[in-house]
């Protein structure tokens, strides 16, 4: 596939590599890194809790939630957890699951929750004749059980300003919404700069126990 095939950039990792080299939004991406066995014990080593995704894809779909512990590791795929004693038996299960497919794994983000059930942000920000304008900022809660919040997997939408304020407190409302703006601003000029005819992008940011806004992926066709 092109990567840039009439402008919508497939490749989460071109976009990735794209935000990475702006310093204002750097510290906003979690450590990103492709996929290998190599990487993953690795990354596994220094955060504990990493999210692997293929390349291309969306809907949540492919999302597999990797964790390793005291005693061996496992991965979430959805609602449903394995368990591994070693590092060779789960990276056959994950090649099996991969079948053949280029991902990336991510560092786990601890998300902000609503009773419990983990809550992310969509922005849509779309080019029209005057400029870019802001389509909609929602909240996505998880479905019970589940750690994506995709909504064709079950996600509840909210406002933007409810999920901030049952998450977190109503009083960081409007400075999160505020950050976010921000972010979305300097990585769609980052990105228009970089890759010119872009017209819609969606934004999935997730805010972590401690308030830390993460963008967790730029969309070129936001559903």
């Amino acid at each position: 596939m092109s990567e840039h095939k009439g402008r919508q950039l497939a490749s989460k990792w071109t976009k990735t590599a794209v935000l990475l080299s702006h310093s204002s939004i750097a510290p906003h991406i979690p450590p990103t890194k492709r996929f290998t066995n190599n990487n993953l014990k690795s990354m596994l080593d220094t955060h504990q809790m990493v999210v692997v995704k293929p390349v291309v894809g969306a809907g949540g779909h492919g999302v597999i939630k990797v964790t390793s512990s005291s005693d061996g590791y496992a991965y979430t795929y959805y609602s449903h957890t394995k368990r591994f004693a070693s590092f060779a038996a789960l990276i056959g299960a994950l090649n099996k699951q991969r079948k053949g497919r280029a991902y990336l794994i991510q560092k786990g983000i601890y998300l902000a929750t609503v009773d419990g059930r983990p809550i992310d942000y969509r922005v849509k920000y779309v080019k029209t004749a005057t400029g870019w304008v802001y389509r909609s900022m929602v909240g996505r809660i998880a479905r019970q059980g589940l750690f994506v919040t995709n909504l064709c997997r079950g996600g509840k939408m909210v406002t933007a300003a409810q999920g901030i304020s049952r998450s977190l407190t109503s009083g960081q409302v409007a400075a999160k919404k505020s950050k976010m703006r921000e972010l979305t601003v300097l990585s769609t000029e980052l990105l228009e700069s970089r890759f010119p005819g872009i017209g819609q992008l969606g934004f999935d940011y997730g805010i972590d126990k401690q308030g830390h806004i993460w963008i967790f992926e730029v969309n070129t066709r936001p559903q």
